[in-house]
């Protein structure tokens, strides 16, 4: 269905919001979905499409920072079970409990991530990593030329 729908919108931005209501609406325990793009300097991520309950101030983020930044830095997926217990997380909402944060490549470099909170510990498993290293990989070619 995800696949489908990011095939058939009209144009990039289209198709990476299609993904973002889609994941948010389909899965109870992804709060607040982004996806967040590399901007063409390499080194902040900026965001893009997000759905969830209000809006974050982190609309920027330097690559290295916070947990967005830590995933964009390394190319790993983190998952991060209890933020409060994490010093890298860049506080967001008071009713998030854990996240994860999964980058998006093309041709074998960073360009994006998809980053999800939730508001349960531990809410994220290899499971959903699997499943949104897909997505991910669907995003890959609508990064903005501009982002």
């Amino acid at each position: 269905m995800i696949r489908t729908a990011i095939a058939e919108a009209p144009g990039t931005e289209a198709a990476a919001q299609r993904a973002v209501e889609l994941l948010h609406g389909r899965f109870a325990h992804y709060d607040w979905v982004g996806i967040y793009w590399l901007a063409p300097n390499g080194t902040e991520l900026v965001l893009g499409p997000w759905i969830g309950p209000e809006a974050t101030e982190h609309t920027r983020i330097p690559v290295g920072v916070g947990i967005c930044g830590a995933a964009a830095a390394s190319g790993q997926t983190v998952i991060v079970d209890d933020v409060d217990a994490d010093p890298r997380y860049l506080a967001c909402f008071s009713t998030t409990r854990s996240e994860i944060v999964v980058p998006i490549f093309a041709d074998g470099q960073v360009t994006g991530e998809i980053d999800i909170d939730g508001s349960d510990l531990a809410a994220y498993d290899q499971t959903d990593a699997i499943f949104l290293e897909e997505i991910a990989a669907l995003l890959a070619p609508l990064r903005p030329r501009d982002a």
